[in-house]
């Protein structure tokens, strides 16, 4: 058994926690990583304020362990959405892609305020604005990575803020577990390596994909949703690389998203000309970009499209070969965490 900084501050039994992935972290597999003793992460940016609501209580009757939520500050709801997390007193805030107005109701009730960075300089800045741990996520992570590779990412930023810190991008076992500690981090976010479990709801053809997958199987280019990202390779991932500016898409993307979110055009179009005035910039090119790979990312999740469809996945997909459940998954990365760790003290001169 692991015992850090952020099992202690989040009071769970390992040390590894959930990513918040639209669509995929439901309240299934979240309770089922609670269950386990890690934090599950509820992804709620795609939810309306009343799904947001009723997500949350049902995660509550399915644990009665920690868990929190995940929302992008610049999307459609998000005030709402986190606003809804504060009055079910959610005992962690994780947000990414923004400024964290709410961290002293968040601290009122005895709840963790989480950043979400991915360049070093955010660090020391997400901590001043009161975030209590952070999640620094490299290069090898699905979706949204920068430049900076793990192995480089989290030392420079354990040198530079004192809060505990959560390794994302690149990780899948016990052996990425020992390493993130032994870079400095405090424990680990997983995402790639959850979503291929029996309890995530991805399609089994996806799944069967990342199983097949080498760790060369990946693409990363902005035109998956308008921000640098990663996705698994497939047909259409690639031809999405090689088009031009998707205008058709984009609208039917667009009118989509607005369905999905239950929002009036008056409130869609406030909603966007709040994202394009937002501090990290998404122009309209960003916006038509993740209308479209929402369409493309729900072709893969629920109706298995490995010609049409585009999945989020890591590097670490070149390592996972098999679907075990939750459980089972948890208590062999631990087992092969301490195994790890075990082997290199007897390395001792």
């Amino acid at each position: 058994m692991f015992k850090t900084r952020m099992t202690q501050m989040f009071g769970i039994e390992h040390p590894i926690m959930l990513a918040g992935m639209n669509w995929i972290t439901e309240p299934k597999l979240v309770s089922a990583v609670c269950n386990a003793g890690g934090l599950g992460i509820l992804a709620i940016a795609r939810c309306t304020p009343k799904e947001t609501k009723e997500n949350i209580r049902q995660l509550k009757d399915m644990t009665d362990k920690p868990f929190g939520i995940n929302q992008i500050l610049v999307g459609p709801g998000a005030k709402e959405n986190i606003t809804v997390a504060i009055e079910e007193k959610v005992p962690i805030i994780n947000y990414s892609l923004g400024k964290p107005w709410f961290v002293n109701d968040v601290h009122a009730y005895g709840g963790k305020v989480v950043g979400t960075i991915a360049i070093a300089k955010h660090a020391t800045k997400a901590v001043q604005l009161g975030c209590d741990a952070l999640v620094v996520t490299g290069h090898e992570a699905a979706a949204h990575g920068a430049a900076a590779t793990s192995m480089v990412l989290i030392p420079l930023v354990a040198s530079m803020v004192k809060v505990p810190l959560i390794a994302a991008g690149g990780f899948y076992d016990g052996r990425g577990l020992a390493a993130a500690l032994a870079l400095g981090a405090d424990g680990i976010s997983m995402g790639s390596r959850f979503m291929v479990v029996k309890e995530s709801m991805v399609h089994e053809n996806f799944k069967r994909l990342c199983i097949q997958a080498t760790e060369q199987d990946t693409l990363y280019d902005n035109v998956f949703d308008g921000m640098d990202g990663r996705v698994l390779k497939t047909k259409e991932a690639e031809a999405m690389m090689k088009r031009g500016f998707p205008l058709i898409a984009a609208i039917k993307g667009a009118l989509l998203v607005k369905r999905l979110m239950n929002l009036s055009f008056l409130k869609f179009m406030g909603v966007s000309m709040e994202m394009l005035r937002a501090e990290e910039g998404h122009p309209l090119m960003v916006l038509a970009r993740q209308a479209v790979g929402n369409m493309k990312h729900l072709k893969a999740l629920n109706e298995g499209d490995v010609e049409g469809g585009i999945l989020f996945a890591g590097q670490c997909c070149g390592g996972i070969t098999d679907i075990p459940t939750t459980k089972e998954l948890m208590g062999r990365i631990i087992s092969e965490a301490e195994a790890t760790l075990a082997k290199l003290n007897t390395l001792k001169v």
